[in-house]
């Protein structure tokens, strides 16, 4: 009994010791799923960024000869209804999904962060102008814009270049207010009146001592959004409004389960990219609620 209560002190010393990121580290790393979501979202990155070392096959070929075939050794996953091996067009549309996902994500974490911690800084009239300013992005009407921009700039530049601008310009709101909010309760600590008080530009202010202590939020706030902006690119590119059907994508290969004939007798074509979007989102949201946790000092996990 003696023994396990060294032990336990000496467990809860050596936490104390710690800094707050080491802490949230090894917290992380305990949490199993976590970890398990982390390796496959990994493995789903490397392997469809690596595409072109993997398969060969003609990821936009129409071949009339191997239309609608099932699952075979030649074709591992069968092949869609213009005859393209649907395994190959997996691996690329995981490259779109992602980086359209990832460009979204990082766009509207710096969109937001800017916002959220210039008006949380300065608050008063800078304040009350940029959060009337977030409030009108959060209320405009995501998917009519989209609809509209995609139309006026349909074949005249890149519609994945829109698609990821306009996602970003009206996803940044919820980010800029979290951000805030945190920068207003942050401000408030003596270092930062400190560091106010000795003439530290508010630039500075801003970058060296606020964002690094608001920094773990903003961190799962990205995770979060990072499932959330696939969705919402496969949803659009679903509808016809996202990634343009010439480039593959998971959003654009579900698209083909509209037809009744595809969803009942042909099952191939729609379900191996609805599961691995699926299981990828639910990894990314899996990794999101580890960082939460881990960085919560008050959870135990």
């Amino acid at each position: 009994m003696v023994n396990v209560t060294a032990d336990t002190g000496k467990s809860q010393e050596k936490t104390i010791n710690m800094s707050p990121w080491a802490i949230a580290r090894r917290k992380f790393l305990r949490n199993k799923l976590a970890m398990i979501s982390s390796f496959f979202l990994l493995t789903v990155i490397i392997i469809s960024f690596l595409a072109p070392y993997i398969t060969t096959a003609d990821i936009s070929k129409v071949n009339i000869s191997q239309m609608s075939l099932e699952p075979s050794g030649e074709h591992w996953l069968g092949t869609d209804k213009s005859g393209r091996d649907i395994f190959t067009r997996i691996l690329y549309g995981g490259r779109v999904s992602l980086l359209v996902g990832m460009s979204c994500t990082a766009l509207v974490i710096l969109f937001g962060t800017i916002v959220g911690a210039i008006a949380g800084f300065y608050g008063g009239f800078v304040d009350s102008a940029l959060m009337r300013f977030t409030d009108f992005v959060l209320n405009f009407p995501f998917l009519v814009f989209v609809i509209v921009i995609g139309a006026i700039f349909q074949g005249q530049i890149d519609g994945l270049t829109i698609l990821i601008a306009v996602i970003s310009l009206l996803s940044w709101g919820g980010v800029a207010r979290i951000v805030r909010s945190k920068i207003l309760a942050e401000k408030e600590n003596e270092y930062i009146l400190a560091a106010v008080s000795i003439g530290c530009k508010p630039s500075k202010v801003i970058i060296k001592h606020l964002l690094p202590n608001v920094l773990s939020t903003i961190i799962v706030q990205a995770t979060i959004l990072f499932a959330g902006l696939i969705v919402a690119e496969s949803g659009l590119s679903y509808l016809g409004y996202g990634v343009p059907q010439t480039i593959p994508s998971w959003g654009n290969m579900l698209s083909a389960s509209q037809e009744s004939d595809v969803l009942a007798n042909k099952p191939w074509i729609w379900m191996p990219p609805a599961i691995i979007l699926t299981v990828t989102i639910l990894s990314i949201n899996f990794i999101g609620e580890g960082l939460k946790d881990a960085f919560n000092p008050k959870s135990n996990r």
